[in-house]
């Protein structure tokens, strides 16, 4: 894969050094995507608005439009004109030497909605469903959303860490806030959709923010560290949570409840999946699948399915940078960091290939840049999970 670097200006600054996004190259608001404009001009500003980023050919400073992205906090970088048409489909701005990455020749977002199978958006919030649901007819092609629990915890400005070390009343407050967000989301779903809940995977460097009471341990490399599936087995207070938001949502939903699937994050092997199972101790008939972002599970995939695995959900952007030791938020390794390297794409037919084999189904992580370039080199997964701006996109392309 063939990368290379847009040297620009950085014309207003953000919160974070390094952002990804789908380019957005129309005067539509797409949410969450880089938007890419000759110049900043009025007629731009529901696309502004809605945007990570801005990329444009010309303006300085302190134009309307500037004046905008600086007021609502949205960085904006100014390339040279003639560089505005390699910029299509996932970018990484890196903010602190005000360049761009692009992949050379990428097909990104040229797949139609009848390639992604049984598609899964991505979300963070309630209004990524409802994004995703009014983008036309072809909006019935997704059937989940998949949502993280830190994610539900930070709208609902919950600290789990204090909650979960609080008496029960604390425990049951926090079960009864994350059912109460999880019940809006089911209401906002089409029929035949259903609701992914990816599992409490709060590493301790990102717990450290959002903790007040509760002790948070010091670790070297959190990245690696006690989280994910690994934190979830020795925490009896999330087990006892999630047993209440189980109850919440059958209470706030009946038989609705069954939209809301589980699945566990950062699984190492089939033993430490059977463990937790155990130790969460499930109502029957409550399927858990489980995430699939270690090289470990790669090689464990058919052992995960008959430890009873309903369904699998490979998370490629942690297996990219487990594969080939690259971080993939460091902008230094940037160009390290290859979603279509040949050791990640061998791990993706590996994981595709097992759990064909064991009947489990099993969805793909793609960046739009790369979901073209999955289809040809990978065999066809049951359906593929992308972010809302990038399934949007595709989405809107067969609108009438």
């Amino acid at each position: 894969m063939n990368r290379h670097r847009i040297q620009g200006s950085l014309l207003i600054s953000g919160a974070q050094r390094v952002l990804r996004g789908v380019c957005n190259r129309t005067r539509s608001p797409l949410e969450g995507s880089i938007l890419v404009a000759p110049t900043l001009e009025a007629g731009l500003y529901e696309a502004i608005v809605s945007a990570r980023a801005v990329v444009c050919g010309s303006g300085g400073l302190t134009g309307h439009m500037q004046s905008l992205c600086r007021g609502r906090g949205i960085p904006v970088l100014r390339v040279d004109k003639a560089d505005l048409a390699d910029l299509v489909g996932e970018v990484t701005l890196d903010l602190e030497s005000q360049s761009i990455v692009v992949e050379r020749g990428a097909s990104a977002l040229s797949p139609s909605p009848d390639d992604l199978g049984s598609a899964c958006a991505v979300i963070a919030d309630l209004q990524d469903i409802r994004t995703i649901n009014s983008s036309g007819p072809d909006a019935k092609r997704v059937d989940s959303f998949f949502i993280r629990e830190e994610f539900l915890c930070l709208a609902a400005r919950l600290r789990p860490l204090d909650a979960l070390a609080g008496n029960p009343a604390d425990i049951n407050a926090y079960a009864r806030a994350v059912a109460d967000r999880l019940c809006a989301f089911v209401h906002a779903l089409l029929p035949g959709q259903r609701l992914v809940l990816r599992l409490l995977d709060l590493r301790s460097d990102h717990a450290a923010e959002v903790t007040e009471l509760a002790t948070v341990a010091v670790e070297p490399n959190p990245e690696l560290g006690l989280h994910g599936a690994r934190w979830l087995r020795g925490s009896t207070a999330y087990r006892d949570a999630l047993h209440a938001v189980l109850g919440f949502l059958r209470e706030g939903l009946g038989d609705a409840a069954d939209r809301v699937c589980l699945s566990v994050p950062f699984v190492t092997d089939d033993e430490e999946f059977a463990q937790l199972r155990v130790h969460l101790d499930l109502p029957v008939g409550v399927p858990l699948s489980a995430f699939i972002e270690t090289p470990a599970a790669v090689h464990a995939t058919a052992a995960i399915c008959a430890a009873g695995a309903n369904e699998l959900f490979v998370g490629v952007k942690d297996l990219v940078q487990f594969y080939l030791a690259a971080d993939r938020s460091n902008h230094l390794v940037a160009d390290i960091y290859q979603t279509r390297h040949p050791a990640v794409m061998d791990a993706l037919r590996k994981v595709v290939e097992s759990a064909r084999t064991a009947e489990t189904p099993v969805r793909v992580f793609s960046l739009g840049s790369d979901l073209a370039h999955y289809l040809e080199h990978l065999p066809t997964p049951d359906g593929y999970m992308l972010c809302t701006a990038e399934l949007q996109q595709i989405l809107l392309r067969t609108r009438p």
